[in-house]
């Protein structure tokens, strides 16, 4: 009889259900979706060099789990408040405690298995979707992923049931020790915000403290290794909830003070805030968290993909060195249209490679001067034979013959001594095109038809310096994108599931404004306001833990990771508004029926 209660009041209230589940499926898919990258060592092993890589993800995997924590709290209160009436009436009518208790606790415990599964699949279908998008639009190879991973399937759902398993006997507890009349009005008791400036004052002060020595830990992450993760992601965590929690409510009682309260429905719009203020500030500190996670991450990201041609400019000013060229294989240099073109005649024993001084005389050969490694400050200096044969970067010669004859000596002759040398005569052909990038797969067929090959190791130059740097920063740069898109989307469930599940609460609100003669117009501009408020805040407070944050790239990153920071910014910008848009418009057809 219970069951068949239980299932008529689903039927009564599957809107509100739907929010639930889809935000739990969302929540268990983006969490699979980490742990598919997290868990997979061989894919963090061949696809990156930095062996902090698989460090970082276990410390991600920690935060992301207390997000998941908060999550699956904040949902199961939601539950909890959606039964707690229909569980006051079985009480009223004769319905035993102990019955109640375990039909409470298998309800939760299959809610949440159920989304979980669901979300797994959904996860997986994800992977497969995001990564074929990222791997097609961006060029990359990437080697021993996987859009299914047992373990990661396995870790999701050991957490999420368990976390459940707690939740239900939670429920269990806190329904059958309260008594009915109270489950009946529970949903009748406003959480009014109460200023309490002595524990306010505190929370702030140490909130303050808190972000400073976790930005403070990013800035010198060089010095602290991986303990300054560690003290980021406590400290910060802590920082921004505390912030949220004392400045929000302090907010919202303040502006109700001022003179534009009382203008048209801007006094309605913070009392709707204030009504549920200790609620929102547990979802806005976890929006802000994966609001700086999604925006970080999707910025180191484009900030890999930036810097790979500046890493493949400062090793060498020619893309490429051929010996021997042959016709064919000039006229594919010639459809290239190099800015510049020499050819330069040698013979070679094993240690010593000869020249004639005179062609260096006639054509200079540049090199590239490193000032500052870490700032790819150089400068191009065009050596003659007496020039380079001093010159500490004459090895970028050497390169350019095969890459195997980087660590020989080279000696430039005059005509007449080199005219002596018993060796054959052979040709250096080297050439640079205005874009290594723009010209790759030119460059790939010309290293194929030369060498047999397309190992960067056969041959030295511009184009090898690309090779091998897209092989490092793929692996980086298709970890950065695919997680801020999915740390976006748990965003954008979290924001969505907390604003729409009180969207059914507000509807009688927004009735009695419309009885009292609120045009339309003043009810969707009431609307707006205030979901931008849930909206603009985390935002602000993400943008700076990502401006502070990117620190702690500079020890990874070769160029400054403040470089072009402008288009991704710009980017999540549009997606965030894509989102708010979305959001305003599900909530006023629930709410302005």
């Amino acid at each position: 009889m219970l069951t068949k209660l239980a299932m008529t009041g689903f039927k009564h209230r599957w809107r509100d259900y739907l929010v639930l589940f889809s935000g739990l499926i969302m929540s268990s898919a983006i969490f699979y979706m980490f742990e598919a990258l997290a868990t997979n060592q061989d894919f963090l092993k061949q696809n990156t060099s930095i062996s902090m890589v698989g460090l970082i993800f276990q410390f991600g995997s920690v935060l992301l789990t207390i997000i998941t924590l908060v999550y699956i709290g904040y949902a199961n209160s939601f539950l909890l408040s959606m039964r707690k009436r229909d569980y006051g009436l079985f009480m009223l009518v004769g319905a035993r405690k102990s019955k109640i208790g375990q039909l409470i606790w298998l309800e939760t415990l299959l809610v949440g298995i159920t989304a979980t599964i669901v979300g797994i699949l959904v996860g997986t279908a994800l992977t497969v979707g995001v990564s074929q998008i990222l791997i097609n639009s961006l060029g990359l190879t990437l080697h021993h992923f996987a859009a299914w991973y047992t373990p990661a399937a396995i870790a999701t759902l050991l957490l999420y049931v368990g976390l459940f398993l707690i939740a239900g006997l939670f429920n269990l507890l806190s329904l059958t020790k309260t008594p009915a009349l109270k489950l009946l009005h529970s949903n009748d008791q406003p959480n009014r915000p109460q200023l309490k400036p002595a524990r306010q004052l505190i929370e702030i002060v140490v909130g303050v403290i808190s972000i400073a020595i976790g930005y403070w830990s990013m800035a010198n992450l060089k010095i602290l290794q991986l303990m300054g993760i560690g003290i980021a992601l406590v400290t910060i965590v802590l920082g921004t909830y505390l912030l949220f929690n004392a400045i929000f409510v302090w907010l919202m009682v303040a502006l109700k003070r001022f003179s534009f309260a009382q203008r048209g429905l801007n006094g309605f719009t913070l009392s709707q805030l204030s009504f549920r203020i200790r609620n929102y500030t547990k979802m806005l500190s976890i929006v802000a968290m994966l609001f700086a996670l999604a925006l970080g991450a999707i910025t180191v990201g484009m900030g890999f993909h930036s810097q790979i041609p500046s890493v493949a400019n400062i090793n060498n000013a020619y893309d490429m060195g051929l010996v021997n060229a042959s016709t064919a294989e000039k006229a594919q240099i010639a459809a290239m249209k190099p800015k510049t073109t020499a050819t330069y005649h040698f013979k070679a024993t094993k240690k010593v490679v000869y020249f004639q001084a005179a062609e260096f005389n006639r054509q200079p050969f540049t090199t590239i001067h490193t000032r500052n490694k870490n700032q790819l400050t150089f400068n191009t200096v065009h050596n003659n034979a007496a020039k380079l044969q001093k010159s500490e970067d004459n090895y970028q010669l050497m390169q350019l013959q095969s890459g195997v004859m980087a660590t020989a000596t080279p000696v430039f002759l005059s005509k007449t001594a080199y005219a002596k040398l018993a060796q054959p005569e052979q040709r250096l052909t080297v050439f640079t095109t205005n874009n290594v990038i723009e010209h790759r797969v030119a460059l790939n067929k010309l290293a194929k038809h030369h060498f047999h090959t397309t190992s960067p190791e056969q041959f030295g130059g511009r184009y090898a310096m690309y090779l091998m740097v897209n092989a490092m920063y793929s692996g980086l740069e298709f970890m950065g994108m695919f997680l801020g898109i999915a740390f976006l989307a748990m965003l954008a469930s979290c924001l969505m599931f907390k604003i729409l599940s009180g969207a059914d609460a507000d509807q009688h609100r927004y009735k009695m404004l419309d009885k009292v003669g609120t045009t339309r117009r003043q009810l969707n501009g009431a609307i707006n306001k205030e979901i931008a408020v849930l909206f603009i805040l985390p935002g602000i407070v993400g943008i700076v833990h990502v401006l502070f944050g990117l620190q702690m790239f500079k020890i990874i990153m070769v160029t400054s990771p403040y470089t072009g920071i402008w288009l991704p910014f710009l980017i999540f910008a549009g997606l965030y508004l894509l989102y708010y848009l979305i959001t305003i418009t599900i909530y006023r057809r629930i709410v302005l029926q």
